[in-house]
């Protein structure tokens, strides 16, 4: 343990690499399909592949037919390259985390009503795992889901929402704020169906209005935030990560 520590204490962060078997190898693990039958000469394609890639040392180590003329495989190769991860800046929501009664106490002392939270899987994405997490009474992981919490009225709509349906269950209820789960992100999907909402709350004027918010497994923060969104969560995100930001923006817009 001694050694491990020292080690990490001698990395240079202006210069990160992957960390494989020993500090600084730069050994890493890749794994792709490719349209050609399995047999040698995919095992060939592969490694060149690896190496257009910039992997030194590309090594096959192993391969399968998954039907059809497909191949599946997966190398090992050495990356050559390094970042600067002391200068790296990254967008991030930035609202304190606060806990479950935390949260509540929030609402109550500062915004003195109960707000009300609509939540989607949109478009033609059937996957509702995310949104659930955040919305169901359950929750996930240790967390509460929103609709477990006595200051929020929580409305999950489900799956395969059109933004049409969606909006007029917001108008319906008056919503505060909006979250929409994104998981099929197959020719950007995802980013179209985020786009499309949001211009669409802007032509009926309802942008200002409303907290908007989304999630999923390819979005980011700075990726929302181009969208025309207030704040975007990727994978791991809970409850109070999403109502934390949710009522802390409230307040700073005076949507209370």
């Amino acid at each position: 343990m001694g050694n491990w520590r020292s080690e990490i204490a001698k990395v240079d962060l202006t210069r990160v690499r992957p960390y494989g078997d020993t500090m600084d190898d730069g050994k890493v693990q890749l794994s792709f399909s490719l349209p050609v039958p399995d047999g040698p000469e995919a095992v060939e394609a592969a490694r060149q592949l690896a190496a257009k890639m910039g992997l030194a040392e590309p090594v096959v180590v192993h391969h399968e037919d998954i039907g059809e003329g497909f191949t599946f495989l997966i190398l090992y190769g050495r990356c050559t390259h390094t970042v600067d991860y002391a200068h790296i800046q990254v967008p991030k929501v930035d609202a304190p985390r606060m806990t479950f009664d935390e949260i509540n106490r929030f609402i109550r002392e500062r915004i003195g009503r109960k707000i009300t939270v609509v939540g989607a899987c949109t478009g033609t994405d059937a996957h509702t795992v995310g949104i659930d997490a955040i919305m169901n009474m359950k929750g996930y992981h240790g967390e509460y889901g929103l609709e477990r919490y006595p200051e929020i009225q929580a409305y999950n709509l489900g799956s395969q929402v059109d933004n049409e349906d969606l909006l007029r269950k917001v108008v319906e209820v008056g919503a505060d704020a909006i979250l929409v789960s994104q998981v099929v992100t197959q020719k950007d999907v995802h980013i179209h169906n985020l786009a499309a909402l949001a211009d669409l709350l802007e032509a009926e004027g309802l942008r200002e209005r409303v907290v908007l918010v989304c999630g999923g497994p390819r979005i980011t923060h700075e990726l929302a935030l181009e969208l025309g969104y207030d704040a975007g969560f990727g994978p791991g995100t809970l409850a109070p990560d999403v109502a934390s930001f949710i009522v802390q923006e409230m307040v700073r817009r005076g949507l209370a």
